[in-house]
């Protein structure tokens, strides 16, 4: 502190501002924290994971106590004398109408929802742009899609296992094969899955936003998975066929021949990116052209 020449204390001399610290701007990371905080606290979500783990578990043990097999779906005829057979044939069963469900069940509602309750002015006031929340939101649907189907996937094939055995399997082609390339096998072909489960998921978002109805963006999906199977299998269409989405889920086959093949599951893998980024595209253009300044 200085002093005048009257002796008199004077005020300390400003200092320079210390520099203010940067402040963070929201971005897609807070959008996606908050979608997955929400979609935690929703029982649908709670629910539809419980019964991903425990549906599995108990249908391989009722097929297991059961004399008659399923001998009408792939791998049917061999679920009591493999462990392997179980998880292939839900696999199949469950291409049908089960994962494009699981696929939509987050996905169809994650925009809707937001015209439904009308909380879209509440979203646009936190400083994120149209784009953020979208994204924000296709990464958390996105994220349940593949947690879903890893959960079904983990109990269908531990559960089969530890009840039914670890036999070697017979393959499409009649070959035997081991336990351990079996299991190798078993797995590659669940993960087929994936890519038109992602697909799936892009085409409920694409619903989800152009419906603003979440009713509509979780049933038209799985209407559509199953139209597409029944166009799969009219005869004479063979290369609409290749092009529908529920194709790539059939892809897996070509891993269980005597002499595997991969063009289906290479053309089903472009298949399903097509559809995921068409999807993904005419959703995102869609939400930044519509009105929802009146939500």
């Amino acid at each position: 502190m200085t002093t005048s020449t009257t002796g008199i204390p004077l005020a300390p001399e400003p200092t320079a501002a210390a520099p203010r610290r940067a402040t963070r701007r929201p971005g897609i990371g807070t959008v996606l924290r908050w979608e997955v905080a929400k979609l935690v606290a929703q029982a649908r979500s709670r629910y539809a994971l419980l019964v991903c783990l425990l549906a599995p578990i108990v249908i391989v043990l009722v097929f297991n106590g059961q004399q008659q097999t399923p001998s009408d779906t792939i791998y049917g005829r061999q679920i009591h004398t493999s462990g392997y057979a179980a998880p292939l044939f839900i696999l199949a069963f469950g291409s049908q109408w089960i994962f494009p469900m699981l696929a939509a069940l987050v996905a169809g509602d994650i925009f809707a929802s937001e015209d439904h309750h009308g909380t879209w002015k509440t979203i646009l006031t936190r400083s994120v742009t149209r784009s953020q929340i979208f994204w924000g939101k296709a990464l958390t649907a996105t994220l349940f899609t593949v947690l879903s189907l890893v959960v079904l996937a983990a109990s269908t094939i531990g559960s089969s296992l530890l009840i039914i055995g670890t036999q070697p399997l017979v393959g499409l082609g009649g070959q035997l094969i081991p336990s351990g390339s079996a299991l190798g096998l078993v797995l590659a072909s669940w993960g087929t899955a994936l890519a038109p489960q992602i697909g799936f998921t892009a085409l409920s978002l694409l619903l989800s936003v152009k419906t603003r109805n979440p009713a509509a963006g979780v049933a038209v999906p799985v209407a559509l998975s199953l139209v597409m199977q029944l166009v799969g299998t009219l005869g004479g269409i063979d290369l609409t066929r290749k092009f529908l989405l529920t194709t790539p889920l059939d892809s897996w086959h070509g891993l269980l021949a005597e002499h595997p093949f991969y063009g289906p599951l290479t053309f089903g893998l472009a298949v399903s990116v097509g559809w995921t980024a068409v999807c993904l595209a005419f959703a995102y253009f869609s939400l930044r052209r519509s009105d929802i300044t009146g939500g």
